[in-house]
This record gives structure tokens, C-alpha cells and sequence, in this order.
């Protein structure tokens, strides 16, 4: 495991995966076009969870019998996307059996995170309900991995049926310190204090130890990214089982791309193969 990291003298750049992706306009097309064609051809149950205009879920269902649910939260920096732009990644998962939820939320700055995790919250209990077959993996991408890891602290009561179904949460390039995030200009519309940061953070909260954590990063991610994924492989290693992974040759926007692919070591983790 990596334990030196590098100096950061720049913070903005440090989060900057658009500066760092130059084609990352292309991906966020792809994302949506790709996910449009695959609900031509796996039409999902709309769930809703809440009463907001965005407290609703897709949930694909497979062919067959049900092994387990998946809950993929999105990323985006709690302030862009949608369930709309990754229907596609529940591909692996439903060919192994697995039905896959996905919820979106309310964005930055119409609501603060700490008011997002409860949303998810809500989803997650909402999901459990709609498909009780199986164990439950909480999953997410960046933002959607911080949200992923707050589904497994004391702190974020989710409530004991759901919670005792989760067996496993994978944060796929998730962020588990807020702190940093007061220093960049996003933070304008992300409205997060101090007390914020310290309450919405992973890293200061306990873990249930019913489930274990999979922390997983691409290699090319920035070293900041490499690093909060990092952070909860190691702090939360006391009191659950966890691993940190690093995905050859995958930075922070196609990292998630092995989910479409029921034979990748990411779609076996999340549906517990």
C-alpha cells in the first residue's frame, strides 16, 4: 500500500477531474447515450422515494430469480447527473442475477450533502422494500461514493432490516474527508461549513461492523482522488474487514466502466461473487 503522498500545492487542481480528462466532455455523452439505449431494451419499475421531484429510483430486474440487490448512487459532485446517465452499468450485475437500483437525488446548492444523505437514506430503505430477495452491496462513484460509505456508519441510522441486509459497500473513487472541499471554489455551491464537514465525513464517523469495504480507485486517478480513497481502507480496517484497489490503466471517469462487464473483478464484488 502507498503511505507517501504527494505535496499538494495546488487544491483545486488536486479535484479538477474535468482539467485532468480532456476528453471528458465525450465520456458524459457517452454516459447518457448508453444509457438511453439500454433502457430500450431493459425498461425499469420507477420507484418513487420521497415526494421531490428527484427522490426516485430506476430498478432493473433480472431474467429470472433474484440473488441480491445492488444500490449504485451516482456521482457528479453532489451537484450534476442523474439516474438517467448510468442506466448501463447495471449490466454486469443483472446478468449475474442481481437487481440494481438506482436513485437520484436533490443537487447542490437546492439542498446541502448532509440533506443528500438523507435522501439516501430514505432510498435505500425505499429499494429494500421494493426487492427483498437476496443481500444488499451499496455502491457508488465519487460523490456517489461518499454517499455509498455514509449508508454504513452508526451515525447515518439507516434503519436495522435494511441495514442488516447490507453485506458489502464499494466506494468507487469516493470521498471520505469533506475538509479539503471548503478550500475550492465549487464549495460556492456545495455551501459546506466546518460543522458540515466533520459530520458528513466518513472519516470522522463509526462504521456498523456487519458489512465490509471495498475502496477502489483508478491508478490514474489524481493523487488527491488515490488518497480519500485510501483514507477508510485504512482508518476503518480496525473495525471491519476492507481492501483498496487500484484499477490499472483507469482514471476517475471510465473507473466504473468494468460494471458493464459481468466478468469484471468490480461487477464480481458488488454481487458478492
Amino acid at each position: 500500500m502507498q503511505t507517501d503522498w504527494e505535496q499538494i500545492a495546488d487544491w483545486t487542481v488536486a479535484y479538477d477531474n474535468r482539467a485532468a480528462i480532456p476528453n471528458h466532455e465525450e465520456v458524459f455523452y457517452g454516459w447518457g447515450r448508453d444509457a438511453a439505449s439500454f433502457r430500450e431494451s431493459h425498461a425499469p419499475r420507477e420507484i418513487a422515494y420521497g415526494s421531490g421531484e428527484r427522490e426516485k429510483m430506476h430498478l432493473f430486474l433480472p431474467e429470472g430469480s433474484v440473488k441480491g440487490l445492488s444500490v449504485f448512487i451516482h456521482g457528479g459532485w453532489w451537484c450534476y447527473f442523474g439516474r438517467e446517465y448510468f442506466s448501463h452499468l447495471a449490466a454486469g450485475a443483472l446478468a449475474r442475477g442481481w437487481a440494481v437500483a438506482m436513485p437520484s437525488y436533490t443537487l447542490c446548492p437546492d439542498i446541502n450533502i448532509g440533506g443528500i444523505v438523507k435522501q439516501m437514506v430514505r432510498a435505500v430503505e425505499v429499494a429494500h422494500d421494493a426487492m427483498t430477495d437476496g443481500p444488499m452491496v451499496i455502491v457508488g462513484h465519487s460523490a456517489g461514493g461518499h454517499l455509498a460509505t455514509m449508508m454504513g456508519t452508526k451515525e447515518t441510522n439507516v434503519m436495522d432490516a435494511a441495514s442488516q441486509r447490507i453485506k458489502r459497500i464499494v466506494s468507487i473513487s469516493g470521498v471520505a474527508d469533506l475538509r479539503p472541499l471548503l478550500q475550492l471554489e465549487m464549495n460556492e455551491m456545495l455551501k459546506i461549513d466546518e460543522a458540515e464537514a466533520r459530520t458528513s465525513s466518513p472519516l470522522f464517523l463509526e462504521p456498523r461492523n456487519d458489512f465490509d469495504y471495498i475502496a477502489w480507485a483508478g491508478a490514474d486517478e489524481t493523487v488527491e482522488f488515490r488518497r480519500q480513497t485510501a483514507l477508510l481502507a485504512t482508518v476503518w480496517g480496525a473495525q471491519v474487514s476492507t481492501r483498496r484497489i487500484e484499477a490499472k490503466g483507469k482514471h476517475h471517469l471510465d473507473v466504473i466502466d468494468p460494471l458493464t462487464d459481468p466478468d469484471s473483478e468490480l461487477t464480481r464484488l458488488i454481487t458478492l461473487g
